[in-house]
């Protein structure tokens, strides 16, 4: 494992033949949540059933604030007493036409993170998957249906609907690219129906959707993990998952 700076954000580099990104394999970027510690999701490589010589990369988002707990990030600030109000009022709707204002800024710094990873770790072309949670996940959505960048996949975990007008607009450029999803039934925080929505509008686009419900919360069970790396799998290597 190794870290760096990029374009102002700290990286964690793991996987790939020794672990610290070497070799010319595929790249996964990971995008953690709201209030999370920048390292989140960095654990999860080692529960993904992929080949060794994957990459795999997990920026921290340059927001720190105090949650009273350890380190607390973001990559946009959210009006938390809003949210628990539109979802006590049932008013997703709502929130799902807003664009946050710290999105666009988070979009751009991300994506200079992107052309320096594909350039530094000579990244095959259409061999760099780019997904994350919760809010990790709406802005994976906002960069790829935002920018050209070759992808091979999109992965949303417990990911949900915003910019709506913008997205709709963009989902079309997109068309093909395969998209893992998954959301628990009794998500908290983010609805399971705006995430049904989502899906909804992606599949409508043109979008393959690899869908995955759990009866869970906010999180990433195992039940996820096995998902996510059959789909890593069968848009990374088709060739060898058409032979199975």
């Amino acid at each position: 494992m190794r870290h760096e700076h990029w374009a102002g954000l700290d990286v964690c580099i793991t996987g790939g033949l020794d672990r610290r990104g070497s070799g010319e394999g595929p790249l996964v970027v990971l995008l953690h949540g709201f209030g999370a510690p920048g390292d989140d999701l960095v654990a999860l490589w080692r529960y993904l059933n992929v080949p060794e010589d994957v990459r795999f990369l997990f920026p921290a988002a340059p927001i720190k604030f105090d949650m009273g707990f350890g380190d607390a990030r973001a990559w946009w600030m959210l009006d938390m007493e809003r949210i628990t109000q539109a979802r006590a009022l049932g008013q997703w709707e709502a929130l799902s036409q807003e664009t946050p204002r710290g999105l666009a800024p988070a979009r751009t710094q991300l994506q200079e993170v992107l052309a320096l990873a594909r350039e530094t770790l000579f990244v095959p072309s259409q061999s760099l998957v780019l997904g994350g949670f919760s809010q990790g996940a709406m802005l994976a959505t906002d960069l790829v249906l935002h920018s050209d960048i070759p992808v091979a996949g999109l992965a949303l975990l417990s990911g949900t609907l915003i910019a709506k007008h913008e997205w709709l607009t963009r989902l079309p450029t997109r068309q093909s690219l395969p998209v893992f999803q998954s959301h628990g039934i009794n998500d908290p925080i983010l609805a399971f129906a705006m995430a049904q929505q989502l899906r909804d509008h992606i599949q409508a686009a043109g979008l393959p959707v690899s869908w995955v419900e759990f009866q869970g919360g906010h999180e990433i069970p195992i039940q996820v993990l096995h998902g996510l790396s059959t789909f890593l799998q069968t848009i990374l290597y088709p060739e060898r998952s058409s032979q199975e």
